[in-house]
């Protein structure tokens, strides 16, 4: 299959450059990232500087590899709009230095890469690895994971609008249960701020708030990691809740969406 991957931790991070090394044994592979670190930039796109593209040397038999100053959603906007003269069956952002479970797929820069490769019509995977000390083993086993999950997609109709997260947990394969198709759970911080004081006297703060812990239902991403399975989640961007709609018609046009009282 022809691959592009990408992710938020920056085109030299270990995740995805173990990630790649492992794709190219089967599969062509392009590579766009960002040129340093990028998590938690969400859905950003850069719109208001200009954008550069370095084509970089991975030493690996990819195809091509890029490194741009943007954000994981610019990676792969531009690398689908300009840059690549080939069409990639598959998009894959990741392998993520840390989980992305709960809310915090609404930060993540991992996640979103692929959502943006869903937003353009690719099937797309976000894949994130629960921790590590950064070391290319750590990575090598939710890497041939991926490598072993591709074809897969050619058996399942991957739904529009929607992306596989996929989290792996950071243990010995020999103490991983199993795989469990997940919703997304809950992920809480407490949100705090510290205040300090630059040397020349400028007031500046750090976001510095811890996860609270909370119980969770079974079935969720979060408890599948807690339970040493891998978690595959379908998440989509079609935001719009639909229930509520016929309360809001009924609530708001009084049986008639036509008359404005307002």
């Amino acid at each position: 299959m022809r691959i592009l991957v990408s992710n938020d931790d920056g085109i030299h991070a270990t995740g995805i450059r173990t990630l790649v090394e492992r794709l190219t044994f089967e599969h062509e592979v392009y590579v766009i990232a960002p040129d340093r670190e990028r998590s938690a930039a969400g859905h950003s796109l850069t719109l208001h500087k200009p954008l550069r593209v370095e084509e970089v040397e991975m030493g690996f038999d990819v195809a091509c590899a890029w490194a741009t100053t943007g954000t994981p959603g610019d990676c792969i906007k531009i690398g689908i709009s300009a840059i690549l003269n080939v069409t990639p069956d598959i998009i894959i952002s990741g392998i993520n230095h840390g989980p992305n479970l709960g809310a915090d797929i609404l930060y993540s820069g991992t996640v979103n890469a692929a959502m943006e490769g869903a937003v353009l019509g690719f099937p797309s995977i976000a894949v994130s690895l629960s921790n590590g000390s950064g070391q290319a083993s750590d990575f090598i086993y939710a890497a041939d994971f991926i490598l072993r999950f591709i074809p897969k997609i050619k058996e399942i109709n991957f739904p529009k609008k929607t992306i596989l997260n996929i989290n792996v947990p950071s243990i010995p394969s020999s103490d991983i249960s199993g795989i469990e198709i997940t919703r997304i759970g809950t992920r809480m911080y407490t949100d705090t701020y510290e205040k300090r004081i630059d040397p020349r006297g400028k007031t500046y703060y750090w976001l510095a708030g811890e996860i609270i812990q909370t119980g969770e239902e079974e079935g969720t991403d979060i408890m599948a990691i807690r339970n040493n399975k891998i978690s595959i989640t379908p998440v989509t961007f079609e935001m719009t809740h639909t229930e509520i709609m016929t309360e809001l018609e009924k609530t708001f046009c009084d049986g008639s969406c036509d008359n404005l009282y307002l």
